[in-house]
């Protein structure tokens, strides 16, 4: 047990000594770090949203805007298809949950009825029984007819759009260039996200907020916008407002050309003639084509670039657009233009969402955190140290090494991950530090007990560290499989101390048994003792 070839001596140093590389920069601000050199890591530790501050929003994904959405594709759907086979009806609207009609042509009743049950989608309920539509049609003898939606579809509906809105969110705020954000569900329509170092949280919120629904209309010249205002919007149109101040209204078409939905990328850029701030686009091969096509079909006229119900510009297409890229320009400032290419590379939101709680926490408080998490770990760790070497002698210095070096392992391993650190996370690695103490303890005292029954020193030490393996093994895998059962079902900051426990468990048992029987090794080597300082 205590011989080890060269090739292991040297594989145990160059970890130690990387482990201490890979944590020193966590000793260094940022302006010291920059002065290193550049061969030297400087990945650093990530700090959560309670060491250094940020903002934490719980938003609400709104079931009724689903529920609008999924009506009005359902109202959509009922006319193409009753138009497209020439069946007569009336009075189409919507009412409460369901979409309501009559049809005109009663002797076509049921070929209306099997018509409008294909709009339905297929849903899999949480109940037995298999797959079920998403919308129950009801076809009454005089031509009455309703379509309603069902409450498992709107329930399978409102869990994918919690999911798609997750990722939209991430893509979101990782163009935003922060660190480590939280992002993740909470109970069946909620979002909860966290986004540490943040000092504009208003910039947040207005960039989750806004469901970023771009499409391309042509404008209406069936009347004029101010004739829509005083009156009603004719069948196919819609009356929307500009984000110029004050607003201009403008009537649009209802269906869009080509939606943003076909974007490739977004950029934010300037105008070479006027010099202000824009946001280039660039479709991708078949929305390159649409659009094309589009504008080859509607050169003079003018259309409306929609984004979220609101027109942005209203240009006039000129020629034919058949690179697939333009440029969008509306009044914006650098940063506008900047979010407004965030929120295009993003993607639309599926519905929108509520901001519900609203927390800033101020870097004030992080530093407290910090420094307190500083003084506890700085005191408990004197003292492991203090009552080791009285404790033991030279075997508790050996200890005192390997619990050093411990510790670096577990830092090291934070900051090449990129891991975020939180004060849970501070209360795991201070748990560790008293884990690798108890192994140390373990083995001395182990060791104690064979010399008292008699064994010479080289053998004592040997039996010491082989016994007392199984019982660090034992504890030690118990508390992995704790942490790894909190990881799986925690969230956030019980996530991050299930996170330091476990890669501390790992390194206490490669320190404890390893490192520290390496030091004893090579003392044993050079000293040849008779008697043991323990």
């Amino acid at each position: 047990m205590l011989y080890f070839a060269p090739w292991k001596i040297v594989a145990i140093v160059i970890m130690a000594i990387v482990a201490v590389v890979f944590a020193l920069p966590n000793a260094f601000d940022e302006e010291d770090l920059a002065s290193l050199p550049g061969f030297l890591p400087k990945q650093q530790i990530v700090l959560g949203l309670d060491l250094q501050g940020g903002a934490h929003l719980l938003l609400q994904v709104e079931r009724d805007s689903l529920v609008e959405d999924r009506l009005e594709a359902v109202r959509d759907d009922v006319r193409r298809t009753l138009r497209d086979e020439r069946i007569g009806y009336t009075g189409l609207g919507t009412q409460g949950q369901a979409v309501q009609l009559r049809i005109r042509d009663l002797d076509r009743l049921e070929e209306a009825e099997t018509l409008l049950n294909a709009i339905a989608t297929p849903v899999d309920p949480l109940s037995f029984g298999g797959q079920a539509p998403d919308v129950d049609v009801e076809v009454d003898a005089d031509g009455l007819t309703r379509l309603t939606l069902t409450d498992d579809g709107i329930t399978q509906r409102l869990s994918q759009a919690v999911e798609q809105s997750i990722e939209v969110i991430r893509r979101r705020i990782d163009q935003l260039g922060t660190t480590e954000p939280t992002i993740q569900r909470e109970g069946q329509d909620r979002v909860l996200v966290q986004v540490p170092g943040l000092d504009d949280p208003q910039r947040l919120k207005d960039l989750l907020q806004q469901t970023a629904a771009l499409s391309f209309h042509l404008l209406s010249d069936e009347m004029s916008p101010e004739e829509a205002m005083r009156g009603r919007a004719p069948i196919g149109t819609d009356l929307l407002m500009s984000l110029d101040d004050p607003p201009i209204p403008y009537l649009v078409q209802s269906r869009a050309l080509i939606t943003g939905d076909q974007l490739a990328d977004a950029q934010p850029g300037f105008d070479q003639q006027t010099q202000e701030p824009i946001v280039q686009f660039r479709f991708n091969t078949a929305g390159a084509t649409a659009f094309g096509q589009a504008t080859t079909e509607n050169v003079g006229r003018p259309f409306a670039i929609v984004l979220d119900d609101e027109v942005i510009s209203a240009p006039v297409i000129r020629e034919p657009i058949l690179g697939g890229s333009g440029q969008i320009s509306g009044g914006f400032s650098a940063e506008g233009a900047n979010d407004l290419a965030i929120l295009l590379r993003a993607g639309a939101l599926p519905a929108d969402l509520t901001i519900v709680e609203e927390r800033t926490v101020g870097p004030g408080l992080g530093a407290d955190s910090i420094a307190a998490g500083q003084v506890a770990g700085i005191i408990g760790a004197i003292g492991v140290l203090v009552f080791m070497a009285l404790s033991y002698g030279m075997f508790g210095l050996f200890a005192n090494v390997a619990l050093i070096i411990n510790v670096s392992l577990i830092l090291a391993a934070l900051s090449i991950l990129g891991a975020t650190l939180t004060l849970p996370g501070i209360a795991g690695i201070v748990l560790t530090v008293g884990m690798a103490v108890d192994s140390n303890v373990l083995i001395f005292e182990r060791i104690r007990e064979e010399v008292r029954r008699g064994r010479k020193t080289i053998a004592a030490i040997d039996v010491g560290f082989k016994e007392a393996l199984r019982t660090i093994l034992d504890a030690n895998i118990t508390t992995l499989i704790a942490a790894v059962i909190l990881f799986q079902l925690g969230s956030g900051p019980v996530r991050g101390f299930a996170v330091t426990l476990a890669i501390g468990i790992v390194s206490t048992v490669f320190t404890a048994y390893t490192l520290t029987r390496l030091l004893i090794a090579l003392w044993v080597r050079s000293r040849r003792p008779t008697a043991l300082p323990i």
